[in-house]
């Protein structure tokens, strides 16, 4: 498990870049068989930053220092991605549901209804997701029969009125990265496009399977180029490497 952790000093726009690398088998009759290799695929995200402030900068530079340039591995969040694994599908193994907590696959969405006569969970803790990070959780959600569903991030909570009609919900908060929602006693609730980002407000839904926590990344140069424009205004870019076979 990577110790270091990327800061959290992100600015858009992020250009990320995916390598995926092909196979190629050519046979003594002439013929060509090319077959992907999943194992091969690389990720790159460059990260341009303008208008740091001296703490900022500070903050990079630490970082920096501590991952040595490109030797040592550390974790990153990924700022154009879900941080969920399997977000769009609540039944899989990756989310951990109470024992009194029915998780029914519909069409497009899924159906979580309590059986029991307390309040039940569906969380999930993604990979090596950092502690006292900012994170925003959000899910389109509605119930037949108005009712309450708290949104939880580690031991913070927010509860939302649910009725009838598709609504999002967001909640924003700094905590531990555990993160689910929690169904009121024999309440039914439908649920779609739960989403979890490093940041404090919630952008346009992404589907995910492995989900935005990539832990084993490099940075892909020695070297940190600092502009200085001013007093407390600084540029600097710097790229990171993920390495799904490394």
């Amino acid at each position: 498990m990577s110790t270091l952790v990327y800061p959290q000093i992100t600015q858009f726009p992020v250009v990320k870049r995916r390598k995926m690398r092909t196979i190629v088998n050519r046979s003594a009759d002439g013929r060509v068989i090319c077959v992907a290799d999943p194992g091969g695929e690389t990720t790159e995200w460059q990260l341009r930053y303008s208008e740091l402030s001296d703490s900022e900068l500070s903050t990079l530079e630490t970082f920096f220092a501590s991952a040595e340039g490109m030797l040592n591995s550390f974790t990153f969040l990924d700022p154009e991605s879900n941080l969920l694994a399997y977000s769009g599908t609540l039944d899989n193994a990756a989310w951990m549901a109470g024992p009194a907590l029915k998780v029914t696959p519909q069409q497009g969405y899924y159906t979580l209804q309590n059986t029991g006569a307390a309040v039940q969970s569906l969380t999930q803790t993604p990979g090596a997701a950092p502690a006292g990070y900012t994170y925003c959780l959000s899910a389109e959600v509605r119930s037949a029969i108005e009712t309450t569903v708290t949104l939880l991030i580690g031991s913070q909570q927010a509860a939302y009125v649910v009725r009838a009609n598709w609504q999002r919900i967001v909640f924003a908060a700094t905590d531990a990265a555990t993160f689910g929602l929690q169904i009121a006693a024999g309440a039914s609730v439908d649920v779609n496009g739960i989403q979890v980002e490093a940041q404090a407000g919630a952008s346009v839904y992404r589907s995910t399977t492995q989900g935005g926590v990539y832990e084993g990344a490099r940075l892909g140069s020695d070297r940190l180029q600092i502009v200085t424009a001013g007093p407390n205004r600084h540029q600097c870019t710097l790229t990171v490497v993920y390495n799904s076979h490394l």
